[in-house]
């Protein structure tokens, strides 16, 4: 990619997507990191039943997110449609607190990914449409790296608060109900559609003929993709196994303080370097370093080995999850935006159920190690499908 001119910002939506997708995941990573942990010793949920219902959620979240993709499209009004999900996102939030069994808390997770699946697709296409094409690189980066910042806050607030309140997981949910609402009102006045973004608004998104048009080079990204999330089963193990190496419950949290402190600290600068260096080395790094990540996990013992393992855990979503979504930008129809990332996401969103639901079943059967190291499998297997195709144009 040539390199991009410096006198060219990144425009004020953006920022402003950012501080909304930041606000939404301090408040979903509230309660997130305590979750999986209160299904098993609260609730009385299994470990296979913790992989089976986040991967649901995110399938779930994957599917709507074809569909309000492809309607934004047709509608020409992404705006609307990622405020409707966010919406619907903090409607669900207060549920959390209010459960008192495994069926509330599972309908709540499966309505708040449906939300996410509402916003995603839409959010995503305008970010490509608000872009400088010289820019996507950065910034699908600039909203990757504020989100996971409210990824690492949220976590640093449940911990405060646990600490303060003697371990009340509740009050956690309850205070994380604030920023969701935060985040719908931020992007119910500080964002707006890109007039004129989409030249041509397709008549059937969904129609033989349009997808047509959705070039080789996409299929590929998305192809790719689907065998590296095949690898990337749900951050949830990661709590898990901070639990049993014996690591106290108001410090599990930090789990996910330090894997998304490290993911928001390289997204930012991965999607610059995406602007201006190869792209494909920079995913096979990516890849790499999810390998690296699954053998300390499986392999080292002790928190030091937790640590490690979770620190290149984030590395490692740094380096690939808005390169991803930028190559997407780059290869898709102005028109067909929406449609693209929609399909992106399902295809990416039934490989994480595939993975979660695998990796809790080889934790239940065999432990954890067997669950990291079939993970490491199955991203070296990713590395090596990229080095066999890496002259693609796409990662140029």
């Amino acid at each position: 990619m040539k390199p991009a001119d410096g006198r060219v910002r990144l425009p004020v939506g953006i920022w402003a997507l950012g501080l909304v997708s930041m606000l939404m995941d301090i408040s979903s990573e509230m309660i997130h990191a305590l979750l999986p942990v209160y299904l098993v010793g609260a609730l009385g949920a299994s470990t296979l039943a913790v992989g089976f219902i986040e991967g649901v959620a995110e399938a779930t979240a994957a599917i709507t997110k074809v569909f309000s993709g492809a309607l934004s499209d047709w509608l020409g009004r992404r705006k609307l449609l990622a405020a409707c999900g966010y919406g619907l996102a903090a409607l669900t939030k207060p549920v959390f607190p209010l459960a008192a069994t495994l069926g509330w808390v599972v309908a709540a997770r499966f309505v708040d990914r449906i939300g996410k699946g509402i916003r995603g697709a839409p959010r995503d296409a305008l970010i490509a449409d608000l872009a400088p094409p010289g820019l996507r690189g950065a910034a699908f980066g600039l909203r990757q790296s504020l989100d996971t910042a409210g990824a690492f806050i949220g976590p640093l607030l449940a911990i405060g608060l646990m600490a303060w309140s003697g371990g009340d997981v509740r009050l956690v949910f309850w205070v994380a109900v604030v920023p969701a609402f935060g985040a719908f009102a931020l992007i119910s006045m500080a964002v707006h559609d890109v007039p004129h973004a989409v030249p041509e608004r397709p008549r059937a998104p969904w129609s033989r003929a349009e997808l047509a048009r959705l070039p080789a080079a996409y299929w590929w990204v998305v192809g790719i993709s689907a065998v590296f999330t095949v690898a990337r089963f749900s951050e949830a193990f990661l709590v898990l196994r901070a639990q049993e190496l014996g690591v106290a419950l108001m410090w599990i949290p930090a789990v996910l303080v330090l894997m998304n402190v490290v993911y928001s600290l390289s997204s930012y600068p991965a999607g610059v370097l995406a602007d201006r260096l190869h792209r494909g080395t920079l995913l096979a790094l990516g890849f790499a370093l999810l390998v690296a990540a699954d053998v300390a996990l499986g392999l080292v013992g002790g928190v030091a080995g937790l640590a490690l393992g979770v620190a290149l855990w984030g590395l490692h979503m740094g380096m690939t999850q808005g390169l991803l979504a930028a190559v997407v930008a780059d290869v898709a129809p102005a028109g067909l935006r929406g449609t693209a990332f929609g399909i992106f996401n399902l295809v990416g969103g039934v490989a994480l159920l595939v993975a979660s639901v695998l990796a809790g079943g080889l934790w239940d059967a065999f432990g954890s190690r067997a669950t990291f190291l079939a993970g490491a499998g199955f991203a070296a297997l990713a590395l090596l499908g990229l080095a066999l195709t890496r002259r693609e144009p796409a990662l140029r």
